[in-house]
């Protein structure tokens, strides 16, 4: 049997947020057998830990209900609560297939911030094709697509409730192969995002960590936002699971991203195990 929980992460009340689940023992799992049970939890992501010889390090294995990815946001912060008791001096060290993620934790365990990736970004090619699917008439930013594991195409919308409207064709999102959509408003530190990914196996999301570095680079690199400053991204307010992100992206000497930082708080939801 195969001990797992469920923390609630981006939130501090339970069946808010975003769920993910964690196997905290994975040893001897084949990546078929991963696949399968993250199949069978059906929550947008599902992590696989295994424990490296050093105290606090950890292997993470992350798989939607369709494949697996090499990051992913919230799953890393909802695994690094799951093992708060196992962190050295306050910090855990999360291994993806993007390398090692450093995850700093609160005193009470209940909030952890984490040092992502610093994302590639270059245009996106299919605009027009992207914003007919979406049923958006214009963006307020160019289109720009961003990878750190996962590819984020982020669509500046002119307000939140053009936001909060959006009705998008989720049968034309699904031509959009391995990426992510993340249409997103607001001003100064506050934002709203809505994730929507067929490709990934997620109509939508309602929190999606690994998207909120890349989108205050890029309300930054349009002058929206300030690098150094801390910026609030709330998400799944439309699905019922209100989500609160948080990022801050350090400035390097030549006035370009640094280290992305991205944190928020979690909650353990449920706990059980499974037969294989």
């Amino acid at each position: 049997m195969r001990r797992y929980v469920t923390v609630d992460c981006f939130t501090k009340t339970r069946l808010h947020g975003n769920p993910v689940a964690v196997f905290d023992d994975a040893d001897g799992m084949s990546p078929g057998l991963m696949q399968r049970v993250a199949r069978e939890m059906n929550l947008s992501e599902t992590t696989f830990v295994t424990r490296r010889p050093q105290r606090g390090e950890f292997s993470v294995r992350i798989f939607t209900p369709v494949n697996e990815l090499a990051f992913a946001g919230h799953p890393l912060l909802g695994t690094a609560l799951a093992l708060a008791a196992e962190a050295e001096g306050g910090e855990l060290g999360l291994h993806t297939q993007m390398g090692r993620v450093p995850v700093r934790l609160s005193d009470d365990d209940s909030c952890a911030r984490m040092t992502q990736p610093t994302p590639t970004v270059k245009t996106f090619d299919r605009s027009e094709d992207l914003l007919v699917a979406l049923g958006v008439r214009e963006a307020t930013m160019p289109l720009e697509i961003y990878h750190n594991g996962p590819r984020h195409v982020l669509v500046g919308l002119a307000s939140i409730a053009e936001l909060a409207s959006l009705r998008p064709d989720h049968r034309a999102l699904g031509a959009f192969e391995d990426m992510a959509v993340n249409c997103f408003a607001g001003s100064g530190t506050q934002w709203r995002n809505r994730m929507f990914s067929p490709a990934y196996g997620v109509v939508e999301d309602a929190a999606t960590g690994s998207a909120a570095g890349p989108i205050a680079i890029h309300l930054a690199r349009h002058g929206a936002a300030t690098l150094g400053t801390p910026l609030r991204i709330t998400q799944g307010v439309e699905m019922g699971r209100p989500s609160d992100m948080y990022a801050c992206v350090s400035q390097d000497h030549d006035g370009g991203a640094r280290a992305v930082q991205v944190w928020g708080h979690g909650i353990l939801c449920a706990e059980g195990r499974m037969h294989v």
